[in-house]
């Protein structure tokens, strides 16, 4: 690190010097920095003490962001290096099997086993593996955690042994909260302070995850976002990430929320303006007079759902709102005084004063236009005003009964007529046909009908962590609760806060007394029902949905809805604040008008409606700001890494290398660094490759990466059962993404993705084709992974053909590592969403293109084609040829664009990945 603009200044904070590298100095300079986004003034700060000659960071990089051009389409490649990483289990159990991987690839290339270690603070908070067996009753927390330390025993030993062998990592036990909320709440810095070059020197908390909701800590001022478990490993290991200077668009927000209005409702309304206006890899930055009517954990509400609205982040600058917060969340006083100064000396500090910015483009959103709203059936920015969604719901119930419900709706209709019913009530009823399954629970008949509600969960990082909307669905239970209201008896309920902290004010205002009293039981802190970690329906339940293929709903304060994700039996899923989950249990149904219809009876018989029991702003206001104080957080984040006497009950081998086990169905030593040598094999052209699958638009990586249960039938099912694991035992894909056998084995096999060679059919199937003579009609039908093992066999290459946005979504480490393991080198898509094909990259699979306004229906591909992708001039070339050769012989060439963005981009495809880059390098140092 050097400073060859001569612009490092000094900090004093609590009597200590602290070095940084001051924008106002450089701004001397470069007059435009004054007007620079916050957000591209830390990118500035970042490349500015990174500098290195340009080996990643040179002085024209510099440049190019102080000169940033606003309106400029993005050109310029930079690479950027996070001060920290942040990782759940899910993801994170990858990346350091990974890590234990590469000591024992390092050792065999000459190096050694402590050279692999993380260079920056590492964080991995252990989430995302309890899942909800109990629900309903006291005892469902202390059932579930055992449950989970069973299923998850492989795991846990591993991740001991983890933070043990390893230096700059730590583990935040199970059972403490959402890696968001922990990362709001305790581990977020907002400024750091480390030695570098041998002083102190502050600069700003900068974080890469490995999770897409990562961007939540961009509510308190920190930039950050969700990257792959490949590119979050790079960065552990020192290396910078590179990327476009990217474009910011900036969201002016004025006025204020109207009375009972939510923070979920304002963020439903924020995706959908920003998916209608175009952020996809671009920076999101909010700012105007509305921020000071806004919270903390409104703003981190905001920020969490930037997946959503496809950006890269939705940050909020540091002001005096954040500062509070810091204090709030406990906080020690000499970081925030550090954190305020900083700021303010960078011009980072927002309020009244601060000089406008200039942004890429603008949006502005009165909050007093917001409106109670859901989201849904299957995607997040599908925004539905609460008013309209009886209606909604009976458009999807439409389409997805294909004119079933039409043809009953109309006899019962005329039968209500004849008896000389009311047009609008005979109108209505219409709508709701006489379509049920008679379900026994606990001895008792009920129907269950299309739209009855079987999930109803208050949970994830999105919501969990606003206190606003979780003391809002305390009063909304205490207020049905005194009118005897209660869950109905087929929702399946649960509480999973983000935090313990949101445990103690729930219990400290007597509210988790009234949740339980409407079926709201505390079932774990982690995130559960939001991937899809809901467990399993009773069994009743599910034979009653298959018995009439009933379309039924979940509503969940969540962040993801994506189809097949919360449950395979669940076709429609709204995403709804925690007091409207709340009021849809209640009702038992999403085929009803909330703000018209009754939500139920009271113990006389009166009907009881939503405005009856929906609570006040000024009420959950008065109850936030007598109970939640910074002693709540101080006494449970005071021990956060001891964890509970079931971890600490754990034991770890203690070495430098990881004793594999050969019989463990969970952590298994990856195949990615086998035969590897110290030259790379560079980008060759690709001869020959079958189609393992064709895809449509919107292809996302819940349905690429394997994700939920494992079903008994599947490869990866028939895997464990073959290792003597019994199907109540399989736990989830996610959990045992420590075992490339299980996960390539679910790779492409979710049971919604729909590959066109197959004719509409749902689900992981292709074709194997046996020669190159073979038809669509001569292919043998059989799950994905099994005609790739057919094809290795063969020795063919495989590319993968896909629509537009190709890879949106989350479970990302997989859907590339997965992709590779089957034998895929290239992936020809329409467009790749942005992380994604960073992934593929950092796996060596090669991320093409059609040309605009193709696809593969332009030459009517039907995955029978045999493909060859030539020009590819070692990844030189920015675009390929595809021919294509038919099974008659005849054939058809087009150009492709060639997606390598960047030259580090190509270094890393030429050595078959980012990892094997990074091996390479450290061996020669070595040597």
């Amino acid at each position: 690190m050097s400073d060859i603009f001569n612009v490092k200044d000094k900090l004093s904070v609590a009597g200590k010097e602290h070095a940084y590298y001051s924008l106002p100095k450089l701004a001397e300079k470069y007059p435009n920095i004054n007007t620079l986004p916050y957000s591209m003034k830390i990118v500035l700060e970042n490349l500015l003490r990174n500098e290195d000659g340009g080996q990643s960071v040179g002085k024209n990089h510099i440049e190019a962001v102080a000169n940033w051009d606003a309106k400029a389409t993005p050109s310029k490649e930079i690479a950027f290096m996070p001060a920290r990483v942040v990782l759940q289990d899910f993801t994170g159990v990858p990346s350091v099997v990974d890590l234990a991987a590469m000591r024992d690839a390092i050792v065999k290339l000459g190096g050694n086993a402590e050279q692999i270690n993380p260079f920056i603070p590492s964080e991995l908070v252990v989430d995302h593996s309890v899942q909800v067996d109990v629900y309903g009753r006291a005892d469902a927390l202390d059932l579930n955690k055992k449950i989970e330390f069973k299923r998850n025993n492989e795991r846990y030993e591993f991740l001991h042994w983890g933070k043990n062998a390893f230096e700059n990592f730590v583990v935040v036990p199970p059972a403490t909260g959402i890696v968001h909320q922990v990362n709001l709440e305790y581990l977020a810095r907002v400024v750091m302070a480390s030695e570098q070059n041998g002083e102190l020197t502050a600069y700003p908390d900068t974080v890469f995850g490995t999770d897409s909701h990562t961007t939540m800590i961009n509510g308190v001022g920190v930039l950050g976002w969700g990257v792959g478990g490949i590119e979050a490993e790079a960065a552990m290991l020192g290396q910078p990430s590179s990327m476009l200077i990217p474009e910011v668009v900036g969201f002016e927000l004025t006025g204020k929320l109207s009375e009972g209005v939510t923070a979920t409702d304002l963020v439903l309304r924020v995706v959908e303006m920003l998916r209608a206006h175009g952020v996809v890899g671009k920076f999101v930055e909010f700012y105007g007079e509305g921020l000071q009517s806004l919270p903390l954990a409104d703003r981190a509400t905001i920020a969490n759902m930037a997946p959503e609205y496809g950006a890269t982040c939705g940050i909020f600058p540091i002001d005096q709102v954040a500062v509070d917060y810091l204090r709030l969340s406990g906080r020690d006083e000499t970081q925030i005084e550090l954190v305020e100064q900083y700021a303010k000396a960078q011009g980072l500090w927002h309020d009244a004063n601060t000089a406008d910015a200039v942004y890429s483009s603008n949006l502005q959103l009165d909050l007093s236009t917001v409106e109670p709203s859901l989201a849904g059936p299957k995607l997040p920015h599908q925004r539905i005003a609460l008013s309209d969604m009886y209606d909604k719901f009976q458009e999807t119930l439409d389409v997805m009964t294909q004119g079933r419900r039409a043809e009953k709706a109309e006899e019962q209709k005329e039968r209500f007529e004849e008896e000389g019913g009311e047009q609008e009530q005979a109108d209505r009823l219409s709508a709701k046909p006489n379509i049920y399954s008679t379900i026994n629970i606990n001895d008792a008949e009920h129907k269950l009908h299309d739209g009855s509600v079987v999930i109803a969960a208050i949970t994830s990082c999105t919501n969990t962590s606003n206190p606003a909307v979780m003391i809002g669905a305390g009063l909304v239970a205490k207020n049905a609760a005194a009118k005897g209201l209660k869950a109905k008896p087929w929702v399946k309920t649960s509480l999973a806060p983000g935090s313990k902290v949101v445990t103690d004010y729930l219990e400290k205002t007597k509210l988790m007394d009234e949740l339980e009293k409407v079926g709201f039981y505390l079932v774990g802190y982690g995130c559960t029902t939001c991937i899809g970690n809901s467990g399993p329906l009773l069994e009743s339940i599910e034979k009653g949905i298959e018995e009439k293929d009933l379309v039924v709903a979940s509503v969940l304060s969540g962040n993801r809805n994506f189809e097949g994700r919360i449950h395979s039996h669940v076709k429609t899923n709204y995403l709804a604040s925690p007091p409207l989950v709340v009021a849809y249990a209640l009702a038992g149904t999403v085929d009803i008008d909330l703000t018209k219809d009754p939500i139920g009876q009271d113990q006389d018989g009166n009907d009881v409606f939503l405005k009856d029991i929906w609570p006040t702003t000024a009420q959950i206001d008065e109850l936030i700001t007598q109970n939640i104080n910074a002693d709540m957080f101080l006494k449970n984040y005071g021990e956060v890494f001891n964890g509970s006497s079931e971890w600490n009950a754990i034991t770890s081998a203690d070495s430098q290398l990881y004793p594999w086990d050969e019989a463990s169905t969970y952590i298994k030593n990856p195949p990615f660094f086998e035969g590897m040598t110290m030259e790379p094999a560079g980008i060759q052209d690709i001869e020959n490759a079958r189609i393992l699958g064709l895809f449509g638009d919107s292809i996302t990586t819940d349905h690429i990466s394997p994700a939920g249960n494992i079903d008994a039938n599947s490869p990866a099912g028939k895997y464990l059962q073959e290792r003597g694991v019994m199907e109540e035992d399989f736990n989830s894909y996610g959990s045992r993404r420590g075992n490339d056998a299980v996960m390539t084995r679910g790779t492409f096999a979710n049971i919604r993705i729909k590959n066109l060679m197959m004719d509409g059919k749902e689900g992981g199937y292709t074709y194997y084709f046996k020669d190159d003579k073979a038809t669509l009609q001569d292919g043998e039908e059989m799950a994905i992974y099994d005609a790739a093992m057919k094809y290795k066999e063969d020795g063919r290459t495989l590319v993968v053909l896909g629509g537009e946005q190709y890879g949106t979504g989350s479970s990302r480490d997989w859907a590339a590592k997965g992709t590779i393991l089957l034998g895929v080198k290239a992936v020809l898509a329409g467009s790749f969403e942005r992380i994604h094909r960073s992934n593929l990259v950092g796996m060596g699979v090669l991320p093409l293109t059609f040309k605009e306004g193709e696809n593969a229906d332009t030459y009517n591909l039907d995955g029978s084609e045999v493909l060859s992708i030539t020009g590819l001039n070692n990844g030189e070339s920015k675009t390929a040829t595809v021919t294509a050769t038919r099974a008659d012989g005849s054939s058809e060439s087009f150009e492709v664009n060639v997606m390598l963005q960047t030259p580090k981009e190509r270094e890393y495809v030429r050595h078959g990945g980012v990892l094997h880059y990074v091996l390479r390098e450290l061996a020669a140092q070595k040597a």
